[in-house]
């Protein structure tokens, strides 16, 4: 089943390593792994103004500069406008390996979010972008609902845009806007995994009110993303808890028993409910394209999945 809003991308590009996500990526390397998902047949490619202070909006832009644009869909985030600042140090604090020659601004008004999505429209270097996301609305929500949501509704209904929805690493919030907005699409990361799975109420109510479900961060930031959990594993980007990582190499052993490596199992899972239409994963090198590809379509037994169950 392919998605309306995200094409027919099973496999969706998470382009935050593009913005040197904890360490940085060659230019190279960032095109060149973009390009590999384009031939593997990624067709659906998010990023944020967040992600690198605007490095990887300005990155994929290029590296998609070359391909038909009518078989492309292109979703960035509103909710964090970027102004100016002389630079000091960089920004690893916020998780990113660049120079700090901006400070994020929370701003989800209506005015904001019209900037906001200006100013990647132009990082990106393309005419308009497909989907547009409120990132994060967790401590601004009444204002992204009241504000931030209609002025989006209104791009939408101008065909500026032709989708919007929210992407957050929860599913309370998601669950208002679903319930309280006409939004097309949830980005969901981390909490529809092989691992956690408290979300299913959410992805019920999207299924029911035809809203799609994009899942993000299937590996919970890199617990389910090797074959053998390692010690160093991270989840939700620190270090896992021994009790978590006990629960992802239990995970491993069943995946095995079955004959399948755990970062298919981790792939693979959240497209089993029928609200999920794309599985976005954050890729930094064409080597990690093609694994990851090869994963998501690799074949799983409903023998495991009933187990897994």
């Amino acid at each position: 089943m392919t998605g309306a809003v995200t094409g027919p991308s099973r496999l969706g590009f998470g382009a935050a390593p593009l913005g040197n996500l904890y360490e940085p990526v060659a230019d190279a390397d960032a095109e060149a792994a973009v390009r590999a998902a384009w031939e593997a047949g990624v067709r659906y490619y998010d990023t944020a103004p967040h992600y690198g202070l605007g490095l990887s909006e300005r990155r994929l832009g290029a590296a998609l500069a070359g391909v038909p644009r009518a078989d492309l869909v292109l979703s960035t985030k509103v909710g964090r406008l970027l102004e100016p600042v002389d630079p000091v140090g960089d920004d690893l604090a916020n998780g990113f390996a660049v120079p700090a020659h901006s400070r994020r601004v929370w701003d989800f008004s209506a005015d904001g979010v019209r900037r906001s999505l200006e100013s990647s429209v132009d990082r990106l270097g393309v005419d308009r972008v497909d989907v547009v996301y409120l990132h994060d609305p967790d401590h601004h929500w009444r204002q992204a609902i009241d504000e931030a949501y209609p002025a989006l509704a209104d791009l939408r209904d101008q065909g500026v845009v032709r989708a919007v929805g929210v992407g957050m690493n929860q599913w309370r919030v998601p669950e208002r806007f679903v319930r309280e907005t006409d939004v097309d699409v949830v980005l969901l990361a981390g909490r529809h995994t092989l691992l956690e799975r408290g979300a299913t109420g959410l992805l019920d109510l999207c299924a029911e009110r035809g809203v799609e479900v994009v899942a993000a961060a299937p590996f919970n930031s890199g617990l389910l993303a090797e074959r053998v959990v390692p010690d160093g594993a991270t989840h939700d980007y620190a270090p896992a808890p021994p009790e978590l990582l006990a629960r992802a190499r239990a995970l491993a052993r069943t995946c095995a028993a079955h004959g399948v490596d755990l970062p298919a199992a981790a792939l693979q899972f959240p497209l089993r409910h029928p609200a999920v239409r794309s599985v976005l994963v954050g890729m930094r090198s064409a080597a990690q394209v093609r694994a990851n590809a090869a994963a998501l379509a690799a074949p799983a037994p409903d023998a495991l999945w009933e187990e897994l169950a």
